[in-house]
């Protein structure tokens, strides 16, 4: 993710933040712009705002109405009919908030989705596929439910975001990595197969890649749960829950490629770049900085995360911490990344 600045005095700022800690100006996120922006407030309008230090921008915004519950600082035009900005819109479902725990683990959820939402319109990439008769993302977000994706809909258990439950779910399942956001991303992947491969006519290349989703879907999984994954998964795969079936490959595959430009991205934002590696000294700093999400190849992309994952993993090892990025990319699953990588960048517009 890029760093954001306070719009008013230029103070560092986070994705989360509302307000300044510097000038104490109100902050929120314009999703068109893509922008933390600072606040004036408009006279004689409670709650409606101006951005400060806009120029000619004369547009007037409200918090999305979740905002009361500490759960979102996303900006939408004032006087809109739902009173939602553009990520809390995609919920169908939340839980009761006057259940105990429910308002703190709906918070987190809600934190979560809001990365991912960004990262999807980093890309470009449409929450409302209607015109593709692939109809829209939605969440619906309950307690003690089955994680997943139906029909554009993704369900998240907000038991997820309690971190003992996640890490006995983590141990549970043998997987090395388990995450809100890697939810999300995993999830997300299911909806733009729709979008992205059936709906853009690209099957047979993803079969040739992944295999025959045709195959049983639900028989795969009950094998996967039951037998273990693939003995070989380690060399096709990126993981074991991806050999369980070609849709849950591409999910694994969606899902990790999220998760290389998001943090390639950050680590570009605050300077630990990776191409600096096996420079001689005297070379000329700073680099051209790239929109990852929009500009680099594939191959640049992973020339830059290897070097990127390999120093995280060290770093976290000398804090005594499980690998930053506990997996192995083999040669069939970084083909299947540079998949992931072509139908978002070179999708129907």
């Amino acid at each position: 993710m890029r760093n954001f600045s306070c719009t008013h005095c230029s103070n560092k700022v986070y994705f989360k933040n509302v307000k300044c800690l510097r000038c104490s100006r109100d902050l929120g996120f314009l999703a068109k712009q893509l922008s933390i922006v600072a606040l004036d407030p408009v006279r004689g309008r409670e709650g409606v705002y101006t951005r400060c230090g806009g120029g000619q921008d004369k547009q007037q915004y409200q918090y999305c109405t979740n905002r009361r519950h500490g759960a979102c600082n996303w900006l939408t035009p004032a006087g809109d009919a739902t009173g939602l900005c553009i990520a809390c819109d995609l919920n169908r479902t939340i839980p009761n908030l006057n259940e105990p725990g429910n308002l703190k683990a709906w918070c987190d959820v809600e934190r979560a989705k809001k990365r991912l939402v960004y990262s999807l319109l980093r890309f470009g990439l449409e929450v409302d596929a209607t015109p593709m008769n692939r109809g829209r993302l939605m969440f619906d977000f309950v307690r003690n439910a089955a994680t997943g994706h139906l029909d554009g809909v993704i369900t998240i258990d907000i038991m997820e975001a309690d971190a003992v439950e996640r890490e006995r779910q983590r141990q549970q399942f043998l997987e090395p990595y388990r995450s809100l956001l890697g939810h999300f991303r995993h999830e997300s992947g299911h909806f733009y197969w729709g979008v992205l491969v059936e709906g853009a006519g690209r099957v047979d290349e993803f079969r040739a890649k992944f295999g025959d989703e045709r195959q049983d879907y639900g028989a795969a999984l009950s094998r996967h749960h039951g037998q273990g994954p693939l003995s070989n998964w380690q060399s096709t795969h990126v993981s074991a829950y991806a050999s369980a079936h070609p849709w849950e490959d591409w999910a694994e595959t969606w899902a990790h490629y999220l998760h290389m430009v998001d943090a390639l991205d950050t680590a570009e934002a605050e300077g630990m770049e990776p191409r600096a590696m096996g420079l001689s000294f005297g070379s000329i700093w700073p680099f051209k900085f790239y929109d990852i999400y929009r500009d680099e190849s594939f191959a640049a992309l992973m020339e830059r995360w290897i070097p990127l994952a390999t120093a995280m993993n060290s770093l976290n090892r000398s804090m005594g911490h499980s690998d930053f990025y506990p997996f192995v990319i083999p040669r069939p699953a970084y083909d299947k990344l540079a998949f992931v990588h072509n139908v978002i960048r070179h999708r129907p517009r």
